[in-house]
C-alpha cells in the first residue's frame, strides 16, 4: 500500500523542501496544499481520515508546515480535534522547520556539554528556532536564558514558551558589547538564533569567556551570527570551545526530519512536536 503524506501548508504556496523531504525519507505521494485555514482543513483531514480503516490508517500521514508557526499551531489543535478513538492519523508538526533545527541544535549541544543545572543562552531567540531552542534547553534541565536587542521582545518570548510548553526562561537584553557580555556571564554554552547576516557575539567576547564550552550557530548567511564561527564547523574546539556551525547542525537537522516522516508511516496515532523531535535528534546525534 502507498504510503501517502498530506502537507498542510498555511502558506499560499506549500514548500517544495519540505515535499522533497518527504519524497526523500520514503513518501509514495505526497499531497500538497497551501493556504490550509482553520476553517479548511477538517475536510482535508477527513480524506485521510476516512479512506482507510484499521491497520492500514498508518499509510496516511499529516504534516503541517508553513512560515507562520502561531497559524500553524492553530491548524494542528483543529487537526487533533478533529481524530476520535482510534480514527486518527499520524502528524508531524515542523513549520519553518522550527523543531528539527531546533532538535538538531539541542541534541548536538547538550551531547558536547551536560547543561542540566547550568546557564544556557539562546541569543535573538524570539523567532520560531530560537523559542523551540530555548523550550528544549529547559527540557534538558538548563537555566534558559532568551535574548533579544529589545527587552520587551525578549520577555514576550518568555511568556509565549511559558504558555506553550509550561517552561520558564529568563528575557534579557542584549544590544551591544556589554550587555551581551553580561547575557553570557556563567553560561557554558550559547545558541545564535538571529536574522541571518547579523552578528550577535564578538569574537573577543566569546574568547574572553571563561565558562562557555560550546557555542552554536543556525546562520548560514556571513557574517555569522557567531563571528569566527564557520558554517562548516562541525564540533571542531577553538580556543577551548566546541564550535557548531549551520551545516553541523543542518546534517543532523536532515536526518532527524527524514527520520520523523519515515516513523510517520509505522502506526496512526503517532505526534512529531517538539519533545518527540528532540529526543529522535539525541538518538540520531
Amino acid at each position: 500500500m502507498k504510503k501517502i503524506l498530506l502537507q498542510l501548508d498555511c502558506d499560499p504556496l506549500a514548500s517544495v523542501f519540505d515535499a522533497v523531504t518527504a519524497y526523500d525519507a520514503g513518501a509514495d505521494v505526497v499531497l500538497q496544499y497551501g493556504n490550509v485555514t482553520t476553517e479548511n482543513v477538517v475536510d482535508l483531514v477527513y480524506g485521510v481520515m476516512f479512506t482507510r480503516g484499521g491497520d492500514k490508517l498508518k499509510y496516511s500521514a499529516i504534516f503541517i508546515g508553513g512560515s507562520n508557526v502561531s497559524r500553524a499551531s492553530e491548524i494542528l489543535d483543529v487537526v487533533k480535534k478533529t481524530f476520535f478513538g482510534n480514527v486518527r492519523n499520524s502528524v508531524m508538526f515542523d513549520p519553518s522547520g522550527c523543531n528539527t533545527t531546533a532538535a538538531a541544535a539541542v541534541a548536538k549541544m547538550t551531547k558536547a556539554c551536560d547543561v542540566k543545572g547550568q546557564k544556557v543562552v539562546v541569543l535573538a531567540g524570539t523567532g520560531p528556532v530560537g523559542q523551540r531552542a530555548a523550550a528544549m534547553f529547559a527540557m534538558e534541565g538548563a537555566k534558559v536564558v532568551v535574548t533579544s536587542r529589545k527587552f520587551e521582545k525578549a520577555q514576550a518570548a518568555a511568556e509565549e514558551i511559558k504558555a506553550t510548553f509550561g517552561l520558564e526562561v529568563q528575557p534579557f537584553a542584549a544590544f551591544d558589547d556589554e550587555s551581551t557580555t553580561e547575557a553570557l556571564k556563567g553560561a557554558v554554552a550559547a545558541l545564535c538564533t538571529g536574522a541571518p547576516g547579523v552578528t550577535l557575539i564578538r569574537e573577543p567576547l566569546w574568547k574572553a569567556n571563561p565558562s562557555l564550552k560550546v557555542l552554536g550557530d543556525v546562520n548560514a548567511v556571513p557574517p555569522m551570527g557567531v563571528e569566527g564561527m564557520k558554517s562548516s564547523y562541525n564540533g571542531e574546539v577553538i580556543e577551548g570551545k566546541v564550535m557548531l556551525g549551520s551545516m553541523g547542525i543542518g546534517g543532523l537537522k536532515m536526518r532527524v526530519h527524514r527520520t520523523c516522516i519515515e516513523r510517520l508511516f509505522e502506526r496512526n496515532d503517532a505526534l512529531f512536536d517538539a519533545q518527540s523531535i528532540l529526543e529522535i535528534a539525541k538518538e540520531l546525534s
